[in-house]
């Protein structure tokens, strides 16, 4: 028996060596680069670095870039340098090369966007070696051109503040896609100075407190951070919720509301009034004057749940009649469709959730997140029908549901979404994927706010789920491994500490008391 403890073990410190040489012989990056490898010696950043920027390069984006490497280390050593080289349009889009000797970091790229990735992991390396940067060798391109968060604020809002800081992580992650969840039933959050109710009336309340002081984003406050978030690569794509989930914007205009029974009242447009139509263009144009955004996102999802007055409505009724729609569901349709052809005429294109399938919108006016985990079959109907599809999928990607199974707040649907299943996703439904990649543009990690109702317990459910999305989203296959991963997570944690972000750490689940507010014990089941 000893003979077989001692074998054990032997073996347990062999796999244990290989492990901490791997992570050794692995840069503490994340995303894990495409391509990597170290070299003897290291680089010291500090205040005296020059840095030689070539032209190609915008004013804001030079300027940012001098901030931010002038401020890591206090260390000191003469004469060394960073140098942008001439963009080499060969590298792939948002990629990057990056050379690090002891006296000289060059990077070269095929935009901007992959100069900005470089000099986020230049800071990534100093803040672990507090300055001094292991000499290396990445080069680096993304698996998806699509990697998104989204966080709602109809529920519960957040401010100015607390998103820039989710922006700078964002960057950080090499993520580009800030999915802004900003009209629902709780709150309009967007100033439209057309529509004043909507800020006076629409903006008031959250989901614990219908009487809540409003807030929202004046249209100053939105530029601000759609600059902020284009000096950081990232895109931001406003949600406007229709027909469904607008309960915010028909409270403050009730000639527009589609009526609704009970706590659905107002939950939809008017889907066939001109007044109803007349609202959307005017707020569309507003949007669009602020989001550079080539997409808006309309919902069209969970219509049903408020539409009990277009069976009703002797116009709505009427009008369903003489377009020869058949039904309620017809006429959902038909005002997608509607919509979708108003965009396109504003030059933009829709983002809907996978209920828009079935509206009939061409692909070329229309892209869908597919966010249904339990029905499959609407991603492979998008998939062959030719649309573009965005992943994301409830599970593992919705941040809403709990992450362990000691938390206590949160959705279940035959279990939850630990950092593993992200790390595991898109591989774990690749065989209904492979035939149809170059449509796939990525996949995005959703935050609904319903039960998240402050600052702390927001950063509780979004990390390090958010890294797990970066990962999984930047690096192909083959370069996930999940035991590196969690060996070197520590140092983004590290990272986070500095912000003061109250983070769950899966490395540690009993370090941090799950913060729990107004939410009191709730585990929503397979909703």
């Amino acid at each position: 028996m000893k003979q077989i403890v001692r074998k054990s073990r032997g073996v347990l410190f062999i796999i244990f060596s290989f492990i901490c040489i791997s992570i050794q012989a692995q840069l503490p990056v994340f995303p894990t680069p495409t391509k990597e490898s170290t070299q003897k010696g290291s680089f010291i950043l500090n205040k005296a670095t020059e840095l030689v920027l070539t032209n190609q390069l915008s004013n804001e984006i030079t300027t940012k870039i001098k901030s931010d490497l002038t401020t890591i280390s206090q260390k000191t050593k003469d004469d060394n340098s960073i140098k942008v080289l001439p963009f080499d349009f060969t590298i792939p889009a948002e990629g990057y090369r990056l050379q690090v000797t002891p006296t000289e970091i060059e990077i070269v790229a095929s935009s901007e966007s992959g100069v900005i990735y470089a000099i986020e992991v230049i800071k990534q390396l100093a803040r672990v070696g507090q300055g001094e940067i292991r000499c290396c060798t990445i080069d680096n391109s993304p698996r998806f051109s699509w990697r998104g968060f989204m966080l709602d604020e109809s529920r519960h809002f957040f401010g100015k503040e607390k998103v820039k800081s989710y922006l700078d992580i964002m960057a950080s992650l090499h993520l580009n896609v800030f999915h802004w969840h900003l009209t629902d039933e709780e709150g309009w959050r967007i100033e439209i100075k057309k529509y004043p109710k909507l800020t006076t009336v629409g903006a008031m309340g959250n989901w614990h407190d219908p009487k809540a002081e409003p807030k929202f984003y004046t249209q100053a406050d939105i530029k601000e951070i759609v600059a902020y978030a284009t000096e950081r690569n990232i895109l931001i794509v406003p949600e406007f919720d229709m027909p469904g989930h607008a309960t915010a914007a028909a409270k403050s205009y009730p000639e527009i509301s589609g009526g609704g029974e009970g706590r659905w009242e107002h939950f939809t447009f008017h889907p066939t009034k001109k007044e109803s139509f007349t609202f959307i263009s005017d707020v569309l144009d507003e949007l669009f004057e602020l989001f550079p955004s080539p997409y808006i996102h309309i919902g069209g999802d969970e219509v049903h749940y408020g539409n009990q007055s277009w069976y009703t409505d002797p116009e709505i009724q009427s009008f369903i009649k003489e377009h020869k729609l058949g039904d309620a569901k017809g006429l959902e349709h038909y005002f997608i469709r509607r919509i979708a052809d108003m965009v396109a005429d504003k030059g933009r294109k829709i983002i809907g959730w996978d209920e828009i399938l079935d509206a009939g919108v061409p692909p070329s006016k229309a892209v869908v997140m597919w966010w249904r985990h339990d029905r499959k079959h609407q991603l492979v109907k998008a998939l062959e029908q030719g649309y573009q599809v965005i992943l994301t999928p409830r599970r593992p990607l919705y941040a809403d549901f709990y992450q362990h199974s000691t938390h206590k707040v949160g959705r279940f649907w035959n279990g939850f979404n630990p950092i593993e299943d992200i790390l595991s996703f898109p591989e774990s439904i690749e065989g209904y994927l492979s035939e149809y990649t170059n449509q796939v543009l990525g996949m995005q990690m959703n935050l609904w706010t319903e039960r998240i109702a402050d600052v702390k317990r927001l950063d509780f459910m979004t990390f390090p789920r958010l890294i797990g999305v970066a990962e999984s989203a930047w690096t192909v296959k083959n370069n996930k491994k999940y035991s590196l991963f969690m060996l070197k997570l520590r140092h983004f944690l590290n990272y986070l500490d500095t912000l003061n972000i109250y983070y769950f750490d899966p490395l540690n689940p009993s370090k941090r008391v799950e913060p729990i507010g107004p939410e009191k014990e709730d585990v929503i089941q397979n909703g």
